[in-house]
């Protein structure tokens, strides 16, 4: 079985307000996206996770979430699951509760 990241690329682009992570899975057209607005100097809040049907189910909405726990924890910044998907994320993973504001 080919694990998705093989086939994935996300990338982060910031917008006028806040920044949106972009998935694309090769050989797809169709993007997945999670997008967060800011809060105060070191907190993200996580607005909507996006993947539509012609690549979903393949685990992409996880990725996405995946990336911003990882930039989270590098660039020190804290996060608002407002998004009911990323919030979900936070309760399956206890271990990422000092990364919620």
């Amino acid at each position: 079985m080919t694990d998705i990241t093989d086939d994935l690329t996300i990338d982060h682009h910031d917008t006028d307000t806040g920044g949106k992570y972009v998935a694309e899975l090769k050989g797809k057209s169709a993007t997945g996206y999670l997008e967060w607005e800011p809060r105060g100097e070191n907190v993200r809040i996580a607005t909507h996770t996006v993947v539509p049907r012609a690549i979903g189910g393949r685990g992409v909405a996880g990725e996405l979430v995946k990336r911003l726990i990882a930039d989270a924890r590098e660039q020190g910044f804290k996060i608002v699951p407002q998004c009911s998907y990323v919030a979900a994320k936070f309760e399956k993973n206890p271990n990422w509760s000092d990364l919620l504001a």
